[in-house]
């Protein structure tokens, strides 16, 4: 369960007249201290080389050097991170959920799972993780497929699609680039059956995963401004994207 704000107001963006995407919670409500802002910090010791924030509903993108450790933060729990990998150097190279969940045997990324690419290679790896599977298999949502699932009254919310759109197109990305993605703490489990759903997050408040880049690697972000089921709690709250030099005594889990 979410830590209860005390502020009372619903949890919505708006457009500027500038075309920025602006969330509708005060500052107050989403950084008072003692906030699960607060609570996570980098999940392996070293320096830190950045420490942002991903807005509710918002994009983000930036390269991890090979070496480099991302930890990406669940602030306010139960809150997806739909991700997509490149080869910060070719971008034709990009991450591949089929060579990924071939080469280890297992239908969820894991402590340890190496995050492939279509050639093969490894982009980055799982080496902490501190809820039980990631997911790389439920997709991204999007405006048309929003449309389809819940009706054209929702056919003006932007997706995880819109999010990589905009945010790749500062890297020369466009519709072609957008494959198959990661979706960290969302909960896609598979049934006896084979059957797939989409229901409510594992994960809490300050809940962390920390990727080593194995070579230098472009990382897309969309903070999931879904709100029409359960993967975001029907309540989208912020990511937090830390990158970290990791001391050369330290020994990953993977």
């Amino acid at each position: 369960m979410r830590p209860v704000t005390t502020v009372p107001v619903p949890v919505t963006t708006y457009l500027t007249p500038d075309g920025q995407l602006v969330s509708s919670v005060p500052v107050g409500a989403s950084y008072a201290d003692g906030s699960p802002l607060e609570w996570g910090g980098p999940l392996v010791p070293g320096a830190v080389v950045l420490d942002e924030q991903v807005a509710p509903r918002a994009s983000w993108s930036g390269v991890v050097r090979a070496g480099q450790v991302l930890t990406i933060v669940d602030v306010g729990g139960n809150q997806s991170g739909d991700c997509l990998l490149y080869n910060a150097h070719d971008t034709d190279e990009r991450y591949s959920a089929p060579d990924t969940l071939a080469w280890q045997d297992n239908a969820y990324i894991r402590t340890g799972t190496v995050l492939r690419s279509n050639h093969g290679r490894a982009l980055m790896t799982v080496i902490e993780n501190e809820i039980d599977r990631q997911d790389t298999i439920g997709g991204a949502c999007s405006r048309e497929s929003n449309t389809l699932r819940y009706g054209h009254h929702v056919m003006y919310h932007h997706g995880c699609r819109e999010n990589f759109l905009t945010e790749g197109a500062k890297h020369g990305l466009g519709m072609r680039d957008i494959v198959s993605n990661i979706n960290w703490f969302m909960n896609v489990p598979v049934e006896e059956d084979g059957a797939l759903g989409i229901v409510d997050g594992m994960s809490a408040p300050g809940k962390r995963v920390a990727l080593r880049a194995e070579i230098d690697t472009l990382v897309l972000i969309s903070n999931c401004p879904q709100m029409n089921n359960p993967c975001n709690d029907f309540n989208p709250t912020p990511l937090r994207m830390i990158v970290s030099e990791p001391d050369v005594d330290y020994e990953a889990d993977a």
